[in-house]
């Protein structure tokens, strides 16, 4: 695990940029493709805009890329709370990704059935291969969860699914997500980690004790040979002791 401390968030999202373009070259130059789940949230905006233009727009093989997502608000893709909005108009609609390869975390149907035919999609895409992204996006939120995984969730203790969805109460809404352990076969995870709310779970989730039920971002462990990065600003690493 690799933690790096930024007192710039902008040079932090640069930094994402480069790591970026390493991996979609690296999977292209290896497999022929690169497969990414993106993120939604405020912290990747920036990183998005700066993929979107020269000169990290024209590092990136995007005929060769694949789209896909980590989680998802049920909403459709016009609502103002989609992820897969965000990333359209910062990102997608300015770069030459073909469109069958975009694959947004919504459709009119059902959020279970929908997960299942998610599911179906990205097994028909590793077939007979470990089912291993070659760059996973994620975010931390100020209780500790990451993608759609929520404390004290039934979703958490999911072994055998890709992909699920679920009703989230406090929030009154249903969500849809990749489980933890296919965000764990990865090759390459990017945790990007904003702000002073997010100080004491990401003290907890990187030096506290073990406690996944309570903070699910713990349960992101890559199997052996994936990496995982935090690119953290200092407000959010202020309560860290061992990585500063």
């Amino acid at each position: 695990m690799m933690v790096t401390i930024f007192k710039d968030t902008s040079y932090l999202s640069q930094k994402a940029a480069d790591l970026f373009v390493e991996a979609a070259q690296e999977a292209v130059q290896k497999n022929g493709r690169f497969v990414v789940a993106l993120t939604g949230g405020s912290s990747p905006k920036q990183l998005y805009q700066l993929l979107a233009q020269a000169p990290y727009r024209d590092q990136v093989p995007w005929q060769q890329t694949y789209i896909f997502w980590g989680d998802e608000r049920w909403v459709p893709l016009t609502d103002e709370r989609s992820n897969g909005k965000m990333a359209k108009e910062l990102l997608l609609d300015k770069v030459p990704v073909p469109q069958e390869q975009v694959f947004p975390m919504w459709a009119d149907m059902e959020p279970e059935a929908y997960s299942q035919k998610y599911e179906q999609i990205l097994r028909d895409l590793f077939k007979d291969q470990e089912p291993a992204f070659d760059l996973i996006l994620l975010g931390m939120g100020d209780d500790g969860h990451t993608a759609s995984l929520f404390p004290h969730t039934e979703v958490l203790q999911e072994q055998e699914k890709w992909v699920d969805a679920y009703y989230l109460k406090p929030q009154s809404m249903h969500r849809i997500t990749l489980t933890a352990p296919l965000i764990n076969q990865a090759n390459r995870i990017l945790f990007m980690t904003f702000g002073e709310n997010k100080a004491k779970a990401l003290y907890e989730v990187l030096e506290g004790e073990r406690n996944p039920q309570e903070y699910p971002s713990q349960l992101i462990q890559p199997k052996q040979g994936g990496e995982i990065y935090w690119y953290v600003d200092d407000k959010a690493a202020s309560k860290l002791e061992k990585y500063k």
